[in-house]
């Protein structure tokens, strides 16, 4: 009997979509937030230059605030919610894309509105990529154990350089030269490094 071949997790522009949540106003005092803005600002950029589709969400734009301008989105159109996760609001782009298998996962926070997305998307059978250096939440107890529990729920765990460099596929690609002008500016530190290093038991 041949072996199960694993999920690879491979990334292509063509089948892949970019979600944006919840990197609002109010949400300007969670740790590391200017970084990750800065990150996933960094994976529009990208995305739009592939033309990976990308859809944006704010959490109670009421009471939280508008999408901060920093993020660069402006040419996208907000979809505001209550529900912890973005796939009640993006259900009909969802289900207007039959190629779609991969979804790119950026903002805050991770052990809410990040879980809570990743899990709906993972039951509908699409594979999340997680953004880990775009991803961040209040409490840094909390954005480790949702890691860990991304993780064990079957969603991988990538940096976006990793991502943007899975997306352009190949040097000759003709946007290249473009987005290696975009990943040679440092990423900024986001506190990841310490979460990860040494022999954390979350991660075994």
């Amino acid at each position: 009997m041949a072996a199960v071949r694993p999920c690879l997790g491979r990334v292509l522009p063509g089948s892949s979509i970019l979600f944006l949540c919840d990197m609002q106003e109010k949400f300007r005092h969670i740790m590391y937030f200017p970084q990750i803005v800065s990150v996933a600002a960094r994976m529009l950029k990208v995305a739009q230059l592939l033309e990976v589709p990308a859809m944006l969400t704010e959490q109670y734009p009421q009471g939280l605030g508008p999408t901060v301008p920093e993020l660069g989105a402006e040419g996208l159109q907000p979809l505001p919610k209550t529900c912890f996760s973005m796939v009640p609001v993006v259900q009909q782009e969802l289900d207007a894309r039959p190629q779609l298998r991969s979804v790119l996962l950026c903002g805050i926070e991770t052990q809410a509105c990040i879980l809570h997305t990743a899990l709906d998307l993972l039951e509908r059978g699409l594979q999340v990529h997680v953004v880990v250096d775009a991803c961040t939440s209040r409490s840094q107890v909390d954005r480790l154990v949702a890691l860990a529990r991304l993780r064990q729920s079957g969603a991988f765990l990538s940096t976006s350089e990793g991502l943007i460099l899975q997306l352009v596929g190949d040097a000759s690609h003709p946007q290249f030269k473009e987005i290696q002008k975009i990943i040679k500016e440092p990423v900024p530190d986001s506190g990841l490094l310490g979460l990860f290093q040494g022999q954390n038991p979350l991660f075994h």
